[in-house]
């Protein structure tokens, strides 16, 4: 294990629902993602981490929900993407095969945070490992809703989040009492329904 990823795991813990990660699934991406990110897949599966703050998924999985949230934007035209993450009220973590980690969409709010990495024109396996350690518990924990949210529905499987109903997008409100546990790709693409997606100003 890499110092990075040593990293990754003391400020989000251990790995929890741990999913066995294909042989066909690694040699579909290799080429596509850095194989940093297919080492990873190949030691830790797809799984969640601080309690189900944070999950790594399957890219292929989640191409319905990255085909209603960018599959029409002008980001298409820059890079080809994968979704490689996501938090459990629906943070979107977009890799992208030149770029990087250039992009990152909020869908409860309908923001999407472009980027530019630091890495997108070099050491994209280092981007990778940088990914990783640079995640915290509380990037994914949308108004500290979480520990309320997990103590009144029960913890999160691989395939489900916190979503908000009616969805904050529509003005519902944003609190505790309005969570529900549901499935996470299909409340990913409803939620790409109600509202266009807000382009926020680049971070850096």
């Amino acid at each position: 294990m890499d110092e990075y990823f040593e990293l990754f795991l003391e400020k989000m813990g251990p790995a929890m629902h741990k999913r066995g990660v294909p042989a066909q699934s690694i040699e579909r991406f290799r080429g596509k993602l850095p194989e940093q990110l297919l080492a990873y897949w190949e030691d830790h599966g797809w799984c969640g981490y601080a309690e189900g703050l944070f999950w790594t998924v399957d890219p292929q999985e989640y191409e319905p929900v990255l085909e209603v949230w960018i599959g029409d934007s002008p980001f298409m035209d820059k890079d080809a993407y994968h979704i490689i993450a996501r938090g459990a009220f629906g943070e979107l973590y977009f890799w992208g095969e030149r770029t990087c980690d250039s992009l990152k969409v909020f869908a409860p709010g309908s923001y999407c945070f472009p980027r530019e990495s630091a890495f997108q024109h070099g050491d994209l396996e280092r981007g990778m490992r940088v990914f990783f350690s640079k995640r915290n518990r509380g990037e994914n924990d949308f108004a500290d809703l979480f520990v309320s949210a997990s103590e009144k529905l029960g913890p999160l499987k691989h395939d489900e989040m916190y979503g908000f109903v009616p969805a904050s997008a529509l003005g519902g409100p944003v609190t505790s009492t309005h969570l529900k546990k549901v499935k996470a790709v299909e409340h990913l693409v409803l939620l790409a329904q109600p509202a266009p997606l807000q382009i926020m100003n680049p971070a850096t």
